[in-house]
């Protein structure tokens, strides 16, 4: 049984999108033309693959377990037809980025200009997520995640700063009213500002001074899911509503205003910062290869 290769790939978008319209945003074919394709495999396979309402299009049993099976393959054919990109002086394709928030928020800015400028006919697409995802079967080229969450089996290259902290803080109405925290252990009775990852996990506020690290799992009024609800936290603290615990450059421009005053600062544990990851199973397609080479430091 012969198919088309067009027509898998549609498909492809499609479950990955979980829908029409932002698969042919990502692809830049018409919604009609990626139904009538996912049609087409459909009938040549006669099985439905998607479920399909006025709201939402998820995948079947069956449509799983064909995806599961197609996204590696495809982005190993991608990859093999893009060898041919090496040939050009200058690399052109999209490239595929998962990162976190804070990746999108304090890594990329200073990055993306400058690589999109050196390479004009390359197209930057950045899915933005804090779950840790299998950036191949998510149909991405590379991820950022930081060193203890990276798979094993991935090429991992430095990206942005290499040491990061962690910064607390609050609106100084907010420590005029209930006090300035002299130790760690006294923000059990402060009302803190909460995250909670995608996995349920409620990570604890960690600090360091003199070897000695703690763990806190402070309680407050305000719980956001991480990523962009950090800002309705920020916002929260700025209002006076309790202490935040972010990293320090996403914090820095309200302390330097003014608007939140740092505690604890003596306690700010430091991390290392967060690296570019992907698969060393498969080629490298060229926009990739040109975005490992222009984030690598120059040797000394």
């Amino acid at each position: 049984m012969k198919f088309d290769l067009t027509d898998i790939s549609a498909f492809v978008a499609v479950a990955r999108a979980k829908g029409f319209r932002d698969a042919a945003r990502a692809t830049g074919i018409s919604a009609s033309g990626l139904s009538e394709a996912v049609r087409r495999v459909e009938a040549q396979l006669g099985v439905r693959l998607l479920h399909r309402t006025t709201r939402s299009v998820t995948p079947t049993e069956a449509g799983d377990r064909l995806l599961e099976r197609l996204g590696p393959a495809l982005t190993e054919v991608e990859a093999a037809m893009d060898t041919v990109n090496s040939f050009r002086a200058k690399p052109m394709g999209t490239l595929r980025l998962n990162a976190p928030v804070s990746a999108a928020r304090l890594v990329l800015p200073s990055i993306l200009p400058r690589f999109l400028a050196a390479y004009p006919e390359i197209r930057v697409e950045v899915v933005v997520e804090d779950s840790f995802v299998d950036v191949v079967a998510a149909g991405c080229d590379a991820g950022i995640r930081y060193e203890e969450r990276l798979e094993q089996d991935m090429i991992a290259v430095p990206i942005g700063p290499r040491t990061q902290r962690m910064a607390t803080a609050a609106a100084p109405a907010y420590l005029d009213r209930r006090g300035r925290p002299q130790h760690p252990r006294e923000l059990v009775d402060h009302s803190c500002l909460r995250v909670r990852f995608s996995s349920g996990a409620m990570p604890p506020w960690e600090f360091e001074r003199d070897g000695e690290v703690l763990k806190i799992q402070p309680e407050g009024p305000l719980l956001v899911h991480a990523g962009a609800g950090s800002d309705l936290n920020i916002a929260a603290a700025i209002a006076g509503t309790g202490i935040v615990h972010l990293f320090e450059d996403w914090l820095r421009p309200w302390i330097s205003s003014g608007a939140l005053e740092p505690i604890l600062e003596t306690w700010w544990q430091r991390f290392s910062g967060p690296f570019l990851y992907y698969s060393g199973r498969h080629l490298v397609p060229a926009p990739l290869a040109a975005f490992v080479n222009f984030i690598k430091p120059l040797p000394e």
